[in-house]
């Protein structure tokens, strides 16, 4: 399978992440707690059968922002997950895709990167979009419910940026064996905070649910991580950043041609803008390479 294909795929496998979240009966940080504890466990076993080894020293240097970064993970699924739940699959797509713009607007201040003409213009391109998703959209059940949602996506998209940059702060780990420790210490945070805020009734999880958590813990997350590092390797960061946007697409055509989600042209061009503008605001190869890590 080519570098290619497989990190298309693995595009494709996390664009698909929204319809599955639909079919499981429980709470966003439920689900956000199996899907880590399955995903890190079928990770962890790659990485025994592949014999990689994952040095702890270095693990300890990292051990603070590892912390960081996997509360940014857990929080981030449990607002994308509660993002679908509350509107169309589009809106909460297009929200969470929000999150690299975010993260143009904070490295001046954070990694101390020089804020250009055209990233400047691509914010304000970018935020027009999302003006015209949230101002124009068509709503499924009710306004107030639609703008919840969207405005859950954009607090997912908030820690989208938090791990993209806190990621860039984590020294000599290689992608995979950093998203295995940040899937496990996710997990093991949210354990705590699912038993106070939700119970265990993750326990008496209806029979219905289980294949899609199944599919969702080793597919999304196990099989579509490893996609996407095998494939990443041998991939120039110009491929990475046009492959990337199968994720989004392949979440809008299940959303309106699939599902028939109502969506109006005018949240179509907001989504074209948003994304537009962010795709070309990626010119440097070897930054996009450092900043982007899969969390969807």
């Amino acid at each position: 399978m080519t570098s290619k294909i497989q990190f298309l795929l693995s595009m494709i496998i996390f664009g698909t992440i929204g319809v599955f979240v639909r079919y499981i009966d429980l709470s966003s940080s439920e689900i956000a707690l199996v899907r880590g504890f399955i995903g890190s466990l079928f990770l962890t076993a790659v990485i025994f059968i592949m014999k990689k080894k994952i040095s702890w020293a270095i693990v300890k240097v990292n051990a603070v922002v590892i912390v960081l970064s996997s509360i940014a993970l857990g929080g981030n699924w449990i607002f994308f997950f509660e993002a679908i739940k509350h509107t169309t699959i589009a809106n909460a797509t297009l929200s969470y895709y929000f999150a690299p713009v975010i993260v143009l607007m904070l490295a001046p201040v954070v990694l101390k990167e020089k804020l250009s003409a055209k990233k400047i213009i691509c914010i304000a391109v970018a935020m027009l979009g999302m003006l015209l998703i949230v101002g124009n959209g068509r709503v499924s059940t009710s306004g107030v419910d639609d703008l919840i949602g969207i405005g859950y996506g954009l607090l997912a998209a908030v820690l989208y940026a938090s791990l993209m940059l806190l990621n860039k702060f984590i020294k000599n780990m290689d992608g995979l064996a950093t998203t295995v420790l940040q899937l496990g210490t996710a997990t093991i945070l949210l354990v705590p905070y699912v038993f106070f805020t939700e119970g265990f009734g993750i326990l008496e999880v209806s029979s219905s649910s289980i294949p899609f958590i199944l599919i969702l813990g080793i597919g999304h997350t196990g099989i579509g991580f490893l996609l996407f590092f095998s494939g990443m390797q041998k991939l120039k960061g110009q491929s990475i950043a046009a492959l990337s946007y199968a994720d989004p697409i392949t979440s809008l055509v299940i959303s309106i041609m699939i599902l028939q989600e109502q969506t109006t042209f005018v949240q179509l061009l907001g989504g074209a803008l948003l994304l537009g503008s962010t795709f070309v605001s990626e010119n440097n190869s070897l930054q996009f390479r450092k900043r982007l890590k899969p969390v969807n």
